[in-house]
């Protein structure tokens, strides 16, 4: 078994996939935290001079869905063929896109701009992909692909307090097969143990 390390800031954020991931699996890892002191000093020693960063046995990569999609396949959350690892790329990437799209207007440093962009991101963005992803997850009864537990789910359930953060709102309140998705990842009790042990932190 290769020895794991994630490191990242002390938040779960784009690195809490990564740690369900693992946890799913069953999977032995370091999980480092580094403090925001901490992050001018080793930021060269990154891939990119970003995190977060996966060690594999001494190995760092970067690219949080890349490195997601490879733990999945580790753990046997990947589709059985490319056909299906396609529509679980789909729907990973279009969280992605959304999560990018709330990304811009939270860390907006113009007040004025960012009051703005909120209209568009609140009346119009939000709920357009809410809607579309709460199909998806309805279609596939309470998952995002395939009708079963993908590493899709976990993807979304572990970025789901990042986006309520930024958002100031509970994302998935009116959107049951969204909650649903949550909730079945988070009802498994590898995943359970890892969320009760893991560092408390707003995000």
């Amino acid at each position: 078994m290769p020895n794991y390390k994630v490191i990242y800031f002390n938040v779960k954020a784009l690195a809490e996939p990564l740690r369900f991931l693992l946890a799913y699996g069953g999977i032995e890892f370091e999980d480092l935290r580094v403090s925001r002191e901490e992050w001018p000093t080793l930021k060269s020693s990154m891939p990119m001079g970003q995190m977060p960063v996966l060690e594999v046995d001494g190995r760092r990569v970067h690219q949080s869905i890349s490195m997601a999609r490879y733990l999945a396949k580790q753990v046997g959350l990947v589709g059985a063929d490319a056909w299906e690892d396609m529509q679980i790329d789909i729907v990973v990437d279009t969280i992605n896109d959304f999560r990018l799209k709330i990304a811009v207007v939270s860390y907006e440093p113009d007040d004025d701009v960012k009051e703005k962009k909120l209209v568009t991101l609140n009346n119009e963005v939000i709920p357009f992909y809410l809607e579309k992803l709460d199909v998806i997850a309805k279609e596939n009864k309470g998952h995002f692909a395939l009708g079963k537990l993908t590493w899709a789910d976990l993807y979304f359930a572990g970025i789901i307090d990042y986006l309520n953060y930024m958002t100031k709102t509970d994302l998935t309140e009116k959107y049951p097969n969204l909650k649903a998705v949550v909730d079945n990842v988070l009802e498994i009790e590898s995943i359970k143990a890892w969320v009760e042990k893991r560092p408390v932190t707003e995000v």
